[in-house]
Order: C-alpha cells, then sequence, then structure tokens
C-alpha cells in the first residue's frame, strides 16, 4: 500500500492505494442513481424548522445548474439544481412539495458540505 494526499477543493484527503497485479480481478463499485432526495449521510440534510425545509450540500463542489427560482412551485422529487463533485453531476432533488423560499446559490459558485442551497417552504 501507498498512500497519498489528495486536494479537491481546497479538502485535503489521505489516501491508501495498493497496485493491482496483472493477473488481478479489477471490480468498480456500483452506483445507483438515487430516484428522490438524498437521504442523510448520502447527500443534502433537510432540516424542517420555522424557516422551511433546508437543503444542504452533501459535498463540497460547483453548482451547474439551477432549474428554479424563488416562488416557483415544486414537488417532490423534482430537480432543483444539479451539483459537479469529483467530475460527476449528481441532481439535487426536492424532499417535499412546496413553494421555494429562498435560493442562496447560482450556477458557476463553488460550495462547501454542509452549505443550504434551497429552502422551500
Amino acid at each position: 500500500m501507498r498512500k497519498f494526499l489528495v486536494k479537491v477543493n481546497n479538502q485535503q484527503f489521505e489516501v491508501e492505494l495498493e497496485e493491482l497485479k496483472s493477473t488481478q480481478k479489477i471490480e468498480s463499485p456500483s452506483i445507483n442513481k438515487p430516484s428522490k432526495s438524498f437521504s442523510s449521510g448520502n447527500g443534502p440534510v433537510q432540516s424542517p424548522s420555522a424557516g422551511g425545509e433546508k437543503i444542504i450540500s452533501p459535498m463540497p463542489g460547483s453548482i451547474l445548474k439551477v432549474n428554479i427560482k424563488v416562488g416557483d412551485l415544486v414537488k417532490k422529487g423534482q430537480v432543483l439544481l444539479v451539483l459537479e463533485a469529483m467530475k460527476m453531476e449528481n441532481e439535487i432533488t426536492a424532499p417535499v412539495d412546496g413553494k421555494i423560499k429562498e435560493v442562496k446559490v447560482e450556477q458557476g459558485l463553488c460550495i462547501t458540505a454542509g452549505e443550504v442551497m434551497v429552502i422551500i417552504e
């Protein structure tokens, strides 16, 4: 095993890599695209409060698309925006039906994990 330091969006991670022999089978993990909003641990954390349903960034990345604006009515599962992280596009969906109260991001903006992106009332 060899250790490397990897920097992604100004965050540093220590990773260990193992060199595989040519006879070893390489398996890539299966990735399931979420059909609805991300659940806690894998995506935005929704915080029901008097201020509305907060959609929190699950990871650092940049906003590729914003499909909503303040005042829009959205349905549960509707794609609100697209977040690019580690060269992958992640659809951020509405966890509930509601009206967009606040949009705190815009296309091209780089955000950190845990940042509030949208508030739905």
